[in-house]
């Protein structure tokens, strides 16, 4: 166990400031890490952001028919094959590398 005081973490005025500091410093020096504890947060959901996007009619309507055999909003379909397309191309990423 280490006897070396920590120094205090500063406040800071905004997280572009917060994340400067930190790329600069050894949380080390500020935290003990021994008597740290692992915590998590099941409910935590992550940041949308709203997009807008122009597609052919003939598309929203396929893919509102697809929506609709699985009882789901279009919206959700789309953002289903969105995922599933880029976790594809991360596995196919990680295949080459």
């Amino acid at each position: 166990m280490s006897a070396k005081k920590k120094k205090r973490i500063p406040e800071f005025h905004n997280e572009d400031a917060e994340r400067e500091f930190w790329s600069t410093h050894d949380s080390a020096d500020f935290i003990d890490w021994e008597k740290s504890r692992q915590v998590s947060f099941p409910a935590l959901k992550p940041t949308l952001k709203s997009i807008s996007i122009r597609l052919p009619e003939s598309m929203i309507a396929q893919l509102k028919v697809e929506a609709n055999k699985r009882d789901i909003p279009y919206q959700s379909l789309v953002k289903m094959y969105l995922a599933e397309k880029l976790r594809e191309e991360a596995k196919r990423q990680a295949q080459r590398d």
